[in-house]
């Protein structure tokens, strides 16, 4: 569990609103949304150049929630052999599963889910893979549970 709290963060004011809506809430209060009978949000997308706060507010969410951090950099998921990122992807989902809340960080989600192209040596097939994999794990047939998901990039 992250040491970082809302009052550590700094000028991010309307993203912690943003983040206290989309995570917080549903982790602490799923009730809301059954009585509602709407599906929380699995996730967020966070943007903004380096040193925003992106990792901060994320941090501060996992203390505020009580909820296991993971952090992953997304260059980590890009692998030499072929479905290595797609397992490490879905080892990690494994892992949060087990957990009775998690909030996932892929910071520099770029590096897995930039442009599709195809430079003729198989190594965009394997990001591709890894992506797949990913939104596999974000909208498959298995139930997140308590997962959260929260991606940075510039």
């Amino acid at each position: 569990k992250p040491d970082v709290t809302y009052g550590d963060v700094g000028g991010c004011k309307e993203q912690i609103e943003k983040l206290k809506e989309v995570v917080e809430t549903p982790l602490l209060h799923p009730e809301k949304f059954v009585k509602l009978g709407i599906e929380p949000p699995k996730g967020v997308l966070l943007f903004g150049p380096p040193g925003t706060g992106k990792t901060l507010c994320a941090r501060a969410v996992a203390n505020r929630t009580d909820a296991c951090f993971i952090r992953v950099i997304g260059s980590e998921l890009v692998q030499k052999y072929v479905g290595e990122g797609a397992r490490m992807v879905r080892e990690l989902f494994e892992m949060a599963r087990t957990k009775k809340a998690c909030i996932i960080f892929f910071d520099e989600i770029d590096a897995i889910g930039g442009t599709r192209y195809s430079d003729g040596d198989g190594s965009s097939n394997e990001v591709q893979r890894t992506m797949l994999e990913l939104i596999n794990q974000l909208d498959g047939f298995e139930p997140r549970g308590n997962i959260k998901v929260l991606m940075a990039t510039n």
